[in-house]
């Protein structure tokens, strides 16, 4: 293929990408070690109370932002370095905590909180998705072809609902008087709050994510499984190979790649968990790093926002996501270098 025709392929999807995620990126990176603040001045307003000959008025200071000739408001930007990384990892509580041997006191603070939930989140869910996903999939590639149809169908009605939709019915399900928490208060005999504590709305969060995602790995394996190779599978039934036997040495190793990828796609998108802390209303509780970031965001009383400490914080949320692809990302070069020789 000539360059030109090559570069007329590739040109655009390039350009976009370096308009909507490289410049983007940068500017978060850039923001990071800057931080902007209003201009603000103090000027005297003087308040009176209603009436004509019983009035009183009262004169005080008070710190109002600067406008500009165009009527908004005027804000100053100063290079920090790394004054919003420190302020968001807060080296020195953790450098305390260790010191002083109370451990527990390091997931007191946002971002180790959020960071602990994130990674318990993203790991422990994995090996579900993929587990279930390819349970589904051996259980429909096996079931009659009468069948087939329906129970693919209602095996995607988990992933074809909205996030925050689907972590809602879960929530509800389970909340105060939910039919749930209702069933299982007269099976038990006792009150049960499932959003008082912090572990089980995690536990629900994990149902909640593994519910949602694993139709989406079914699907994946299920179309891996219409390639395996019958002969191979034939030979090994031949030969007195079990059914465990079978996945094992057989269809397991055939549908490796797709567990790459699909692993590749879930720490991708389960690191950025934010729709479950929403839905399952446990900000109280439980926090995630995109969380983390979106309340830098939330503008405080005063209509600040910290743009600089939730750049810092989107900045470590993506150094994670780099840290989590590096295993799956060597196995998917070493299997292509293995393929090309």
């Amino acid at each position: 293929m000539k360059f030109k025709t090559f570069a007329a392929f590739v040109g655009p999807s390039i350009f976009m990408m370096m308009l909507f995620i490289a410049a983007p990126l940068f500017s978060v990176f850039i923001q990071s070690f800057q931080n902007t603040q209003n201009v603000l001045e103090q000027v005297e307003v003087e308040t009176c109370t209603p009436g004509f000959l019983t009035q009183t008025c009262v004169t005080e200071i008070k710190t109002v932002p600067v406008l500009d000739e165009n009527g908004k408001v005027m804000t100053r930007t100063e290079w920090i370095g790394l004054q919003s990384y420190r302020s968001v990892l807060q080296l020195d509580r953790v450098g305390e905590a260790i010191r002083s041997g109370q451990w527990g006191d390091i997931l007191q603070i946002d971002f180790w909180k959020a960071l602990r939930f994130t990674l318990s989140f993203t790991l422990l869910t994995l090996p579900l998705v993929i587990g279930v996903g390819l349970m589904i999939a051996l259980a429909v590639n096996n079931a009659a072809r009468a069948i087939r149809g329906p129970v693919i169908f209602i095996s995607l009605l988990p992933f074809i609902i909205t996030p925050v939709i689907g972590s809602l019915s879960i929530y509800w399900l389970f909340v105060g008087d939910g039919i749930l928490t209702v069933a299982m208060e007269r099976w038990s005999g006792q009150d049960i709050a499932m959003f008082a504590q912090s572990w089980t709305i995690e536990v629900l969060m994990y149902f909640y994510r593994v519910w949602h995602v694993a139709p989406f790995a079914f699907v994946i394996f299920y179309a891996g499984l219409q390639t395996v190779n019958m002969d191979t599978l034939e030979s090994a039934v031949i030969d007195g190979a079990s059914r465990w036997e079978r996945l094992r040495h057989v269809i397991i190793p055939h549908l490796m790649p797709l567990i790459i990828f699909i692993a590749l796609i879930h720490l991708m998108d389960c690191y950025r968990v934010f729709e479950e802390i929403v839905g399952f209303r446990s900000q109280a509780h439980v926090i995630s790093l995109q969380w983390l970031t979106y309340d830098f965001l939330t503008p405080d009383d005063a209509g600040n926002r910290a743009i600089s400490r939730a750049s810092a914080s989107a900045m470590l949320t993506m150094i994670g996501i780099v840290f989590l692809l590096i295993l799956p990302l060597r196995r998917t070069w070493r299997d292509h270098k293995g393929s090309a020789h």
